[in-house]
């Protein structure tokens, strides 16, 4: 699921493949940006924003250039050596080759894909609240945020990156279940807003550098989730099923109606 943790670790990954190297050839399958050329940038960045991730690359002549991308619920990027066969996904879904001497990153299936100067990624990601693994976190904002519309639902304004970035469906279900919170309970009434915020912040960290998710402790397939892909199975605490709500994936819900029930 990319999700705040997601996304930085592929920043990471292209961080480790690409970082300081000069570009010998780039090819973006996309219209906008069919005709752009990259060859002789040097890659000097790849950071994450949330669920958006950034890659700064500079020109010879010190033109500064940001590729942004999005991962949303499909997206990739996979890193290869020169050579090496790419099985990630099939060919039709790559959006973007970036070939160094040592590496060849493929992005596929990549959404919001564009290219702009670096000073302007503001207009990109400048709307996003403070991000959960980076160095703008800033716990106080987020709950401030979040507060501003009391009468929200809480799932709903979990899922705003405008109030706090990197959250996604995953985290959405298992911090309202770790805080005995009935998704659909106001903001205005959420109990302990900060300390809800500061775990979730400590979730994504706690996934931050490897890929199996897991809220549980446990690694074990299976058993990485509370509520979260889990519809009719017992709750983990009290046994009882585990309800879903029906709707887009990005929407769909998972909650134990016993362990977070309804506000009286």
């Amino acid at each position: 699921m990319p999700e705040g943790d997601t996304v930085w670790n592929t920043a990471k990954v292209l961080r480790d493949g690409l970082e300081d190297a000069e570009l010998t050839g780039s090819d973006f399958r996309v219209p906008q940006l069919a005709t752009v050329d990259l060859a002789g940038y040097r890659v000097a960045a790849s950071l994450s924003r949330g669920k958006h991730l950034l890659l700064r690359v500079v020109s010879p002549q010190h033109r500064e250039l940001t590729l942004h991308s999005h991962l949303r619920m499909e997206g990739a990027w996979r890193v290869y050596a020169p050579g090496q066969r790419w099985t990630a996904r099939p060919a039709y879904l790559i959006r973007v080759v970036l070939r160094t001497a040592k590496a060849v990153a493929v992005g596929y299936h990549l959404h919001d894909l564009k290219l702009v100067p670096t000073a302007r990624e503001a207009e990109l990601v400048g709307h996003l609240g403070p991000d959960l693994l980076g160095p703008d976190w800033d716990a106080d904002e987020a709950v401030r945020r979040l507060a501003a519309d009391p009468a929200r639902p809480v799932a709903e304004a979990l899922l705003d990156q405008r109030n706090l970035a990197g959250i996604g469906n995953l985290y959405k279900c298992e911090l309202l279940f770790l805080r005995g919170v009935w998704p659909w309970t106001p903001i205005g009434d959420v109990p302990d807003l900060p300390g809800m915020v500061a775990l979730g912040q400590r979730l994504l960290a706690a996934n931050r550098g490897r890929w199996t998710q897991s809220t549980t402790g446990s690694l074990h397939r299976g058993e990485t989730s509370y509520t979260y892909g889990r519809r009719a199975q017992p709750c983990r605490r009290c046994n009882g099923p585990i309800a879903k709500t029906d709707g887009e994936a990005e929407r769909i819900t998972y909650w134990c109606p016993h362990c977070q029930p309804r506000p009286t």
